[in-house]
């Protein structure tokens, strides 16, 4: 493994040494990465060699525009550098040795994968930083980029209220996670049978009771959005389910996100997307390219937030 450079100002440190979810950062973890986040874009040039002779391995089992290339050039940015591998993680030969081996040879791993096992045992086995860009548990890269963008439209979260109106999945996860430990008040507003994993709810629930949050779900999409300062949705079928896609349109049809529905939000509420966004389905054009949609400021902020967790993981 390369021999990394000391920097002039070292980052504050995650004591867990992955980020294996969001569970991964603890809440003073989680402020010191969003305030590091809000540093790097307002001055990235301070942290142009922070990172110089770092090297990223990328391991990408689902097709990706926002996380592959935000984090490319996250680390290019920081002085360093990535290799990209695209396919099944632990196929051709055990999990244990892909994971050592790049050990060897790159000084952090980022995991965009079907399953939050591979990311578990990916940072079981690896001797260097490993990052969760996406499992079907977890999206914490998402919801930083959610929450710095939500800072910088509001001020801060807390005491904010975010609607999030779709399948109870891995963002919805994330967001809740995420959230309560800011003092965001989250509703997700499902289907029935496609709420979110109840461990996680939760889990998220006792953050809420810590910092005077709200943590709910309804099956009703209106109730969920009313007064709502952020209004989030995603694809109502993500990568893996493709054989659902037809149902999950006709369960979900009442769950767009439209100007009907927006009219139940706060009148100074955001749109937010993960992206990619299946326009006409889960949200309207109309929505979208409103003056509310703040979805390509979230998009912008997956680079910063990602660049201060890794200053925060390598540094």
């Amino acid at each position: 493994m390369p021999s990394p450079t000391p920097i002039t100002e070292s980052a504050p440190r995650i004591a867990a040494g992955d980020l294996a979810s969001d569970l991964s950062l603890n809440t003073r973890e989680l402020r010191q990465l969003l305030d590091l986040a809000h540093e790097v874009k307002r001055n990235p040039t301070r942290f142009a060699t922070a990172l110089r002779y770092r090297y990223l391995s990328l391991l990408f089992e689902k097709p990706s525009l926002r996380t592959r290339l935000t984090f490319e050039l996250a680390i290019k940015q920081l002085g360093g550098d990535a290799v990209v591998s695209m396919g099944p993680i632990g196929d051709r030969e055990p999990l244990k040795d892909v994971a050592r081996n790049l050990d060897r040879w790159t000084n952090g791993i980022v995991a965009r994968t079907f399953s939050q096992t591979t990311i578990d045992d990916l940072a079981h086995w690896s001797s260097v930083p490993v990052i969760n860009a996406l499992s079907d548990l977890y999206h914490p890269c998402q919801a930083f980029a959610d929450m710095q963008t939500i800072e910088e439209r509001f001020g801060s979260a807390k005491g904010l209220k975010l609607a999030y109106v779709g399948d109870g999945n891995n963002v919805a996860h994330s967001l809740m996670l995420t959230g309560a430990r800011l003092g965001l008040s989250v509703t997700v507003a499902c289907p029935k049978a496609y709420e979110p994993n109840r461990e996680i709810l939760e889990t998220s629930q006792n953050f809420a009771a810590e910092t005077s949050a709200r943590i709910e779900v309804t099956n009703d999409p209106a109730e969920g959005v009313s007064g709502a300062h952020i209004v989030y949705t995603d694809v109502w079928a993500s990568m893996g389910q493709e054989a659902e896609a037809e149902e999950r349109k006709h369960v979900f049809a009442r769950y767009q996100v439209n100007e009907q529905l927006m009219r139940h939000a706060d009148s100074s509420a955001i749109f937010l997307h993960c992206l990619p966004a299946k326009r006409e389905q889960e949200v309207t054009d109309a929505v979208i390219e409103s003056r509310q949609s703040a979805v390509f400021d979230q998009a912008e902020n997956r680079l910063h937030a990602q660049k201060a967790l890794l200053l925060m993981l390598l540094s």
